[in-house]
């Protein structure tokens, strides 16, 4: 099998199980934290979670400023197929060919720094720029026989993961906060709840008294209830549809 076949092939393969990622970093994070923690008794400082908070936040903005402005079949979490029925060439994909993963490269990335390893740190990297890689070649290669010219012309001056926002094109689609309740929430009571089962930890692995800091044991409950609140909405009702988002 040649390579472009054999990277599509690869890239299918691991689109269809990228829920995986995630789960893996997280047991994997916490591993190395325990142990550090345990063995060296090396916990991060007040300051470093906030950054961690600050890095995961950016990552769901990037995601927040791609969902909220794109189509219905577009951008979607679906795992079963690519799916695609029109090009987005507006908004953020104006400047940037796959903004979602460069979101989700940022939550991932907070979650990893919570470790306070810096080898982990690089080996999330390396990890997640090989898992993707081969993901973002399926997609294109999807895109180029869906859409030929027109992805064609788009991706020459579109740079694939690094954002040029100097050539900001602005949507034809206004932005839908609906859809980001509808379909972000998951990724914000994450956030909040991972940081507070890696405090949880450390207060554990310490000694020091559990659920002692205040900030990260509210943050978890507030966006906990709005989790649930929304999940019950979205179940129960049709105020969170609109029609072609």
């Amino acid at each position: 099998m040649a390579l472009q076949e054999q990277f599509e092939s690869q890239g299918n393969y691991l689109f269809k199980r990228r829920g995986y990622l995630p789960i893996l970093v997280i047991l994997m994070g916490m591993g190395v934290f325990s142990y550090y923690a345990w063995m060296e008794e090396v916990y991060p400082p007040e300051w470093y979670k906030f950054i961690c908070l600050f890095v995961c936040l950016l990552g769901l903005f990037f995601r927040i400023l791609t969902v909220g402005f794109t189509p219905v079949d577009t951008s979607g979490r679906n795992t079963e197929h690519q799916d695609a029925e029109v090009l987005n060439t507006k908004g953020i994909y104006s400047t940037i060919r796959h903004p979602l993963y460069f979101g989700n490269f940022f939550m991932f990335f907070g979650i990893a720094m919570l470790t306070y390893n810096l080898w982990f740190v690089a080996f999330f990297f390396t990890l997640y720029w090989f898992y993707y890689e081969r993901i973002m070649f399926a997609e294109e290669q999807f895109l180029r026989r869906k859409f030929g010219q027109e992805y064609l012309d788009w991706a020459d001056k579109t740079p694939a993961i690094i954002p040029k926002f100097g050539q900001w094109t602005s949507s034809n689609m206004a932005f839908s906060m609906r859809k980001i309740l509808k379909k972000e929430k998951n990724g914000f009571f994450a956030i909040f709840l991972l940081i507070f089962l890696f405090e949880l930890l450390g207060e554990f692995i310490s000694g020091n008294p559990l659920f002692s800091n205040e900030w990260i044991v509210y943050s978890a409950i507030i966006s906990g209830a709005l989790y649930l609140i929304l999940k019950t909405i979205k179940h129960n009702t049709r105020w969170l549809d609109e029609k072609g988002r």
